[in-house]
This record gives C-alpha cells, structure tokens and sequence, in this order.
C-alpha cells in the first residue's frame, strides 16, 4: 500500500503516538532545567514550597491552590524560554520589537511570580501563626546566643568554602555566605519574634538575597540550597535544640538524684 500523500505531493507524516509526545516534552523540559537558571530556581523554590506545605500538614485544597501556582510560574518560565528562543533565532541583532516580545514574555513571568508568591502567603500565614504559638523555649540572653550563632555560622561557611577548594569567603565557593547570613538572620528573628507577618517579611528577604547571587552568577542553585539550609540550622539548633536538650536535662536531674 503506497503512503498516503499530503496536498504538496509529498508523504503525510505519521501522528505522533502519546508516548513519543511525552518523550518531547519531558526532553523539553530537561533541556529548560540544564540551560535556564531562573527555572532551576523556580523548580527549587516549588519542591521547597511544597514540602513545607506538607509538614505543615495544610488541607487538601490549600495544596491543591500551591500545586496550581507553582505549577503556573514554571509554565511560564517555559513559554518565556520560547518566546527568547525563538527570537534570538530570527534575528541576531538589536531590534526594538525583538525587546518588547522578551519583555512581555519576562513581564508574564513576573505577574505569575508574584501571584504564586501572594497565594503562598495568604495560605501559610495561619499556618506559620498558629506554629509559632507553641512557644518553644528559647535562650533568655538572646544577644548573648546570636554571637555564638553568628561564629558558629561564620566557622562553618569558612570550613564548607576550604573544602570546596574554590572560591572566596565574600565570592562563589561551594556554600552562598550571603544566603547562609540572611537565612540565619531571618530564622533568628523568626524564633526571637514568633510574629507570623515578621516572619514571611524575613523569609521573603532571604530570597531575594539568594535569588540575587543566582542571578549574578556568583552561585549556583545548589550552592545557594547549601547556604539556606546552614543559616536554618544553625539558629535552630543553638536558639531551639540547645535549649530543649538542657531544660528536658534539668527536669531529669532532681528524679536522678532521688532514684
């Protein structure tokens, strides 16, 4: 049986099958995530969003409302890769039409970016609220406990940044100071604070701070992730666990001496 011919004369091209469709888009897809650092971000802030929805144990439809604004700022981030894609290939030089195509596709990107960014806020408030309400203990010399986070953390990126074997205390290395500084700040102001409104406005802040040594091309998405999850964790640790483990330490003593 001779294939069946489009209206130029030539062959009609077979459909796609499903699974040869998905094998596109998903390759699409990696090729996005290999080459654009602002969709590496967006990927890392949506697994990061996403997983504090579950520990926070939010309900069905609160995630369901996360899922869908994630899920539109990357669908975004896409289609403006395409929109810069296509025109970096149909001109090579300046031209002013080519400008407002990329601005507009950016300006979409912006308007989902900060929608997802509202939605993320109005769900989590009540959520952080009533978290901070369970008063954990803390130092009662909060000063005095800053300084040994603020040395602990500065040891830390100094051994992190000499075993990654490149880099600057101040530039690149293998953990983001400035991340690593403003996500400790902002997570020392959380646990001091337990204000739900102060503690969105210093998450928020410490984005920015690693959205901008991404952008700068100072660090990687990787490098940032290491210097936010050390500015948790060490704050955490000496303003919560400490405190924990010494007060759970002297409830036990008096039954220890009595036993």
């Amino acid at each position: 049986m001779s294939p069946e011919l489009n209206s130029g004369g030539g062959p009609r091209p077979r459909p796609k099958s499903f699974l040869i469709s998905v094998r596109h888009a998903l390759n699409g897809l990696l090729h996005g995530f290999r080459t654009q650092k602002h969709l590496r971000v967006h990927f890392a802030i949506a697994v990061a969003t996403l997983m504090l929805a579950v520990a926070l144990e939010v309900s069905r439809l609160k995630l369901i409302l996360l899922i869908f604004a994630v899920s539109l700022v990357i669908v975004a981030e896409l289609f403006n890769t395409v929109v810069e894609t296509v025109v970096d290939m149909l001109t090579s030089t300046y031209h002013p039409q080519a400008k407002v195509a990329k601005d507009l596709a950016a300006a979409g990107v912006l308007t989902t970016a900060v929608t997802a960014g509202v939605v993320t806020i109005l769900i989590f408030f009540p959520e952080v609220e009533a978290l901070l309400q369970a008063r954990l203990p803390t130092p009662r010399d909060a000063l005095a406990t800053f300084v040994a986070v603020a040395l602990l953390l500065l040891v830390l990126i100094v051994v992190g940044k000499a075993r990654g074997h490149h880099g600057t205390f101040m530039h690149g290395g293998v953990i983001s100071g400035h991340t690593a500084i403003a996500f400790a700040l902002s997570t020392s102001l959380i646990i001091q604070t337990q204000d739900a409104f102060l503690a969105f406005l210093a998450i928020l802040l410490a984005l920015l701070v690693s959205q901008s040594r991404v952008d700068a091309g100072i660090h990687s998405v990787r490098e940032v992730i290491y210097g936010a999850a050390l500015g948790v964790a060490v704050p955490a640790v000496v303003f919560l666990a400490l405190p924990f483990v010494v007060e759970q330490a002297a409830r036990a003593l008096p039954t220890l001496g009595g036993s």
